[in-house]
């Protein structure tokens, strides 16, 4: 994989910073306001920075999704900066979770984004879906760490949104060790649990 990151700053706007595009931010929450609030933010920031956004929704159907944020008075737009698409079509297109197509999938998005005259890409994904017992899913953990790999290259941000009344508190805390960075009331904060790879093989 050549790298092609630009360190390019972008706003998230739900946050006041700026951050580089890339990060891997895991959003566990439990307040479904405050979710929609940081979404809804995250999207159309994307959009005023000519960002890509995709939407990988499992909560409902991408159509319903559309209206959601329309009632919420977020209005997304027709063209292809707007992705909406179900998220377990897009992890298990055939029915199994496959690692290492999902991360082409990902890395080939970026590409055709950059492509398409895009500034960067921005994807968000509700993962409920890994919860239904599908082949494959007990590779999540896997996944979600070589994801980290694949955006030193492919400098998607991204935001992993895991329900906190779903998830049992083992699985959160294996998931909280892949993600550097992580959403904390409304705000990006480096994330304490992350273990870096350097450190996991020294211990």
């Amino acid at each position: 994989m050549n790298q092609v990151s630009t360190g390019r700053q972008v706003f998230l706007g739900f946050d006041p910073g700026k951050y580089p595009e890339g990060i891997h931010m895991c959003f566990i929450f439990s307040d479904d306001e405050e979710r929609k609030h940081v979404l809804a933010k995250f999207m159309e920031s994307g959009f005023g920075e000519d960002d890509q956004v995709a939407y990988f929704v499992d909560t409902m159907s991408p159509a319903e999704l559309r209206e959601h944020f329309s009632a919420m008075g977020v209005h997304l737009p027709d063209d292809d900066s707007c992705l909406l698409l179900s998220a377990e079509e897009t992890y298990c297109p055939d029915g199994a979770f496959a690692v290492e197509r999902m991360l082409s999938t990902l890395e080939n998005a970026y590409l055709r984004c950059c492509e398409s005259g895009h500034s960067g890409l921005r994807v968000t994904g509700e993962m409920n879906w890994a919860l239904r017992g599908m082949p494959g899913s007990e590779r999540l953990i896997e996944y979600e760490s070589r994801v980290n790999d694949v955006l030193k290259k492919f400098p998607v941000t991204a935001i992993c949104q895991y329900d906190a009344r779903l998830f049992d508190g083992a699985t959160l805390y294996r998931l909280l060790t892949v993600h550097p960075m992580m959403i904390v009331n409304g705000r990006v904060v480096r994330n304490p649990y992350y273990i870096h790879p350097e450190q996991e093989a020294r211990s």
